[in-house]
């Protein structure tokens, strides 16, 4: 900062306390009364470790905090495992006799006690935070090594802090008494934000220590200010704004206001040299507004924090005394208001460690029924040693990669490169979609789906007019038996019974008529946009990609050299890709092969010493990743100046704009392909759905032609009879009916005056014809969406695919009515766009989409 006195100015978390607890008793009986007393035997070492570990946790702190680190951290193990083995609470059938108690580590005159182990777990992580603090503040931070472990340490620490909070603060909460204030989630929360502060402080000492850009230290200082007001905004509220002394208030706060006015005082020197003098002074005088309102409130604060804020105060006032003498003087700007300014830019460099992998459980022997040996444990301890380089290395190697692709990509190689040659390429998305159009069919088979439309409509409209046929045939025919028989006739016109035939017909024609008009905008759309969408046949795509063109004038001739020494640097480095992928292959294998389980078994020695040896045969693969690392980073600088001087030659800025010219063209062309694509399937399931409705009504225009012609010649016989005077009893030696082969196209029909209305009819008359509402309903079944229409495509065409393939349509329900049943409302949607399932013939539409 712009006074050093801060470097040794943080804060530490002291430890919780508790009280003698013993777990081994409680903890063995509740084994031997719900197993048996053989298995407390097999546990009883694991008994004995946990007694331990719960002794060295009460003890005073190990003067080294790391030693008391790694106590917590192994005891936390234990707790997991003891959790998910022995019930602890106030239960009768559970391990009851077992309560927790802890102070709290700010106000130690309060206690908490509940038979609930995540109290326990939660105090544990607690003190873990704490030990990672004290190691922090432990670490030498006058130099750049100590800070960047004094970070790491800070870090660490947050990391326990927050999974006290996401795991065990609210769980100490559950159906327990309120525990201290220290382990809920408000307090180990502001602790999390506190240690992420120090930490990002120590990475700003180290920053300035290096000598970083004004810009760079000024975001790391920004972000340390934020969170430390972070910190702040929990101290001042409840809980916790009772329960703190006032020291810590007044540190946080002061350490916020130091660090947002070393942000702006930082970001002003940034702004100076750029000349932007205006915004320089707002900035300036904000910070020094920020630092006066601070000292307000520094009553009691530690003498270095006054002495920084006066240090920086003085820097700040220096500063902005000159840029108002030189905006005075030479720029004559006008100043913006400090509340009119963007919030100052940042860059978090810390964030709480995961705690995932230090603190699990799941690897730990503790409570099994096999006791591990120490072979098994060393064994363990050598994998993650080997986890450890093959995880470091391998994470090294993909960086490198991703370094390679994201520097190649901003120099545009190698496409550029391959342009010169001919070999244009499209983006993968822009490929993927031309050849999804080529496969479709493309624009050149467009024209035969039109055909097909042009097909199905005539289908329909034969269908149409054959069904309209059977129906006018039928009502001539009974007109002209009523002609005949005059009063006599006494059936229903057929134009009664067929209304809702018919009505049905009609908007089966005006869906045609529309679709028509739909039909021919679609084919205007196809010949107004053939000209755009024919770059979509070009087989290969690329051929449309405009090539590269060599300079037309060349002094030197040197094109071709820069040209062969760019392509033979991106071949080497493509070779160093592919040996960074042989090396990361070595690595698995040699992993894969690495059994040591045969020689610890056989071990008297050290283990460290074995270990040591075992490691070592992977020191010339991590050498080798090395070299492999720096040497592609000199042969990036060395692309880069190539394709500088390539660039320059070949006037490259011209062709991307031309290339990207054609990637618009072809991208607009695919999008009206589309369009006119769903707009032919449309019509095309339309045209298939329509010809199964026209075909279900034919069928039953064809029933009810039967159905009448029956009706007809039992009219035909009965009137003949009454005319002829037959008796009931010739009658029933005939049967009930002639025979059709008995009727003569000669038969006349007797006079009207000749009928004897008194007299009842031999037999009952059967009703000439049952109202729709009454018959059965036959259930006409049309077959699933999918097989061959009835009709044949012209010039062998295959059936239209549709863009992009859609799932086969299943026939509309509706269809499935009665012969002559058509309630309102009942009638198929076609799938064209109308609000009405068929709108009325005067009305736009179809099924063409704009």
């Amino acid at each position: 900062m712009a006074s050093s006195a801060l470097s040794n100015l943080m804060l530490a978390i002291h430890e919780k306390k508790t009280s003698s607890l013993d777990l081994y008793r409680p903890l063995r009986n509740y084994v031997t009364f719900t197993y048996s007393e053989r298995e407390a035997q097999l546990i009883e070492d694991d008994l004995e470790t946990l007694k331990q570990l719960r002794s060295d946790v009460e003890r005073v702190p190990d003067p080294s905090p790391s030693a008391r680190r790694d106590l917590l951290v192994s005891y936390y193990k234990a707790l997991c495992l003891v959790e998910t083995r022995f019930p602890i609470s106030p239960d009768q059938h559970h391990v009851n006799a077992v309560s927790f108690l802890w102070y709290d580590a700010f106000k130690q005159k309060q206690k908490a006690s509940q038979q609930n182990i995540h109290l326990e777990k939660a105090a544990v992580l607690f003190n873990l935070g704490a030990s990672y603090s004290q190691i922090a503040l432990g670490c030498d931070r006058t130099t750049v090594e100590g800070r960047r472990q004094a970070s790491h340490a800070f870090i660490a620490a947050a990391g326990a802090f927050a999974w006290a909070r996401d795991n065990e603060a609210t769980k100490a909460m559950i159906g327990q008494s309120s525990t201290t204030v220290d382990v809920r989630v408000e307090c180990v929360g502001m602790l999390e934000r506190l240690m992420c502060a120090q930490a990002q402080e120590c990475v700003f000492e180290n920053t300035i220590a290096k000598g970083s850009t004004p810009g760079v230290s000024a975001k790391i200082a920004s972000q340390a200010g934020i969170y430390y007001e972070e910190a702040l905004a929990a101290l001042v509220v409840s809980p916790l704004k009772d329960h703190f002394e006032k020291g810590w208030i007044s540190h946080v706060q002061m350490k916020a206001a130091l660090f947002y006015s070393e942000a702006c005082y930082r970001y002003g020197m940034e702004l100076h040299e750029k000349e932007e003098i205006a915004e320089e002074i707002a900035r300036l005088r904000s910070g020094a507004s920020r630092l006066a309102e601070a000292k307000k409130s520094s009553r009691g604060a530690p003498a270095q924090l006054v002495e920084a804020m006066n240090k920086l105060e003085a820097s700040i006032n220096c500063n902005l005394d000159r840029a108002v003498k030189e905006n005075d003087r030479v720029y004559l700007m006008r100043v913006p208001s400090p509340a009119s300014l963007p919030p100052l830019p940042t860059f978090s460099m810390v964030k709480p460690m995961n705690m995932t992998e230090i603190l699990d459980a799941s690897k730990e022997k503790m409570f099994g029924i096999l006791v591990p040996d120490s072979s098994a444990k060393a064994l363990s301890r050598y994998t993650e040693m080997v986890d450890d380089v093959i995880r470091t290395q391998a994470e090294r190697l993909q960086q490198a990669s991703e370094l390679t692709r994201v520097r190649l990509k901003e120099m545009d190689l190698p496409d550029s490169i391959l342009a010169v040659d001919g070999n244009s390429t499209l983006p993968a998305d822009l490929k993927d979609d031309v050849e999804a159009v080529q496969i479709s069919g493309g624009p050149a088979g467009l024209e035969g789906e039109l055909q097909q439309l042009r097909d199905l409509k005539r289908v329909n409209q034969e269908l149409l007019v054959q069904t309209e046929e059977l129906l006018q045939k039928e009502a001539t025919e009974d007109a002209q038996f009523r002609s005949q028989f005059g009063t006599r006739w006494t059936r229903p016109q057929s134009s009664t019974l067929t209304k809702n035939l018919q009505d049905r017909l009609n908007r089966f024609a005006a869906n045609l008529k529309q679709a028509g008009e739909s039909d021919v905008k679609i084919e205007r759309s196809v010949r107004e946009n053939s000209a755009l969408m024919s770059i979509l046949d070009r087989r290969p795509i690329e051929a449309a990609v405009p090539t590269l063109a060599r300079p037309m004038m060349s002094l030197d001739a040197t094109e071709d050299t820069i040209v062969g020494n760019l392509k033979q640097s991106l071949r080497q480095l493509e070779n160093l890709g592919a040996q960074r992928a042989g090396l990361e292959d070595m690595l698995k294998e040699m992993k894969r092969k690495d059994d040591i389980l045969p020689k610890l078994m056989t071990s008297t020695g050290s283990y460290e010493d074995m270990f040591r040896k075992e490691m070592s045969k992977y020191d010339h693969i991590c050498q080798d990743i090395s070299q492999n690392i720096e040497v592609q980073e000199q042969l990036l600088m060395q692309i880069q100046a190539q394709n500088e001087e390539f660039s320059t030659l070949f006037n490259l800025e011209d062709y991307k704009a031309s290339r990207e010219k054609c990637y618009k063209q072809i991208q607009a062309a695919i999008s009206k392909y589309r369009e006119i694509k769903e707009n032919v399937n449309e019509g095309l399931k339309f045209y298939v759905t329509l010809q199964d409705a026209i075909t279900n009504v034919k069928q039953q225009c064809s029933d009810f032609v039967m159905t009448r012609s029956i009706q007809c010649r039992e009219m035909i016989e009965d009137v003949q009879r009454q005319m002829s005077g037959l008796s009931f009893q010739d009658h029933r030696s005939s049967g009930p009916y002639p025979s059709v082969h008995q009727r003569t196209a000669s038969s006349s029909p007797p006079p009207p005056e000749t009928q004897n209305a008194s007299h009842p009819h031999p037999h009952p008359q059967a009703p000439y014809y049952m109202p729709a509402e009454q018959q059965p309903r036959p259930g006409y079944t049309i077959p699933p969406y999918g097989p061959p229409p009835p009709y044949h495509t012209p010039h062998s065409q295959a059936p239209p695919q549709p863009y992009p393939p859609q799932a086969p349509q299943q026939p509309y329900p509706s269809w499935q009515q009665g012969p002559y049943y058509d309630p309102q409302g009942q009638q198929p949607r076609p799938p064209y766009t109308a609000q009405n399932p068929y709108p009325p013939p005067h009305q736009g539409g179809g099924y063409y989409r704009q």
